[in-house]
């Protein structure tokens, strides 16, 4: 598996991103937001965690304008494998890559913890590790991660199955207690929480490290 990560100023968990990759056995390339084109063969491209470009006018949305997200759309509508976590989520959602929106979080305080998640689906090369209903444990690390949708847009994510993580305890105000969303292909999934922080003993849990080993896993037979 061949992986591209974005990096923004302001990006800081860039590296962490890269090395949960690597852990599951990816080549991985680390792209400035600057350039225009995506290395040749990319199966995923994974847009990090942090505070890119300062979180200025709104989070993700400076970011969602540079030129290497025009590749990334691009990649995208081809049927590439796109991650965003945490602030990668906000870019997502900005690109219109993810529909609805990431708010201030409800109590208007950041969020850095561990949280419960419960698998809302296991139907996509993300989750496919996981069982549906399972309750894992994985950190956030935001102020704007409350997830917002109109309920037009709301039923068709539930109809469609494609919220694929939601908080056992919600920390943020997200509507429906959404912590995932995946793309109409699902190829694309957009997450709050941190599951690149989650990948070894050290980090205090390891219920991350299946999204890495399914992904590997999915694009391997792909």
């Amino acid at each position: 598996m061949k992986a591209a990560v974005i990096v923004f100023p302001g990006s800081n968990c860039d590296r962490d991103l890269a090395v949960a990759f690597e852990r599951a056995g990816a080549d991985v390339a680390m792209v400035w937001h600057k350039d225009t084109h995506l290395p040749d063969d990319i199966d995923i491209v994974g847009i990090p965690g942090g505070f890119s470009f300062g979180d200025y006018l709104r989070c993700g949305a400076i970011a969602a304008n540079s030129p290497i997200c025009r590749s990334v759309v691009k990649h995208a509508d081809k049927g590439g494998y796109v991650l965003g976590i945490c602030n990668g989520f906000q870019v997502l959602t900005e690109t219109g890559l993810l529909p609805g929106a990431l708010m201030r979080n409800a109590n208007l305080k950041f969020i850095c913890k561990q949280v419960g998640l419960r698998v809302a689906t296991a139907d996509s090369a993300f989750t496919a590790g996981y069982q549906k209903g399972q309750e894992i444990t994985i950190p956030v690390a935001h102020h704007d991660g409350n997830y917002n949708a109109e309920p037009e847009l709301l039923a068709r994510l539930q109809g469609e199955d494609r919220i694929a993580f939601t908080y056992t305890d919600n920390p943020n105000g997200s509507v429906a207690d959404i912590a995932g969303v995946l793309s109409e292909n699902r190829r694309v999934l957009g997450m709050m929480p941190h599951p690149e922080r989650a990948v070894e003993d050290n980090h205090g849990g390891t219920d991350g490290s299946a999204m890495f080993r399914s992904l590997m896993d999915q694009l391997a037979t792909a």
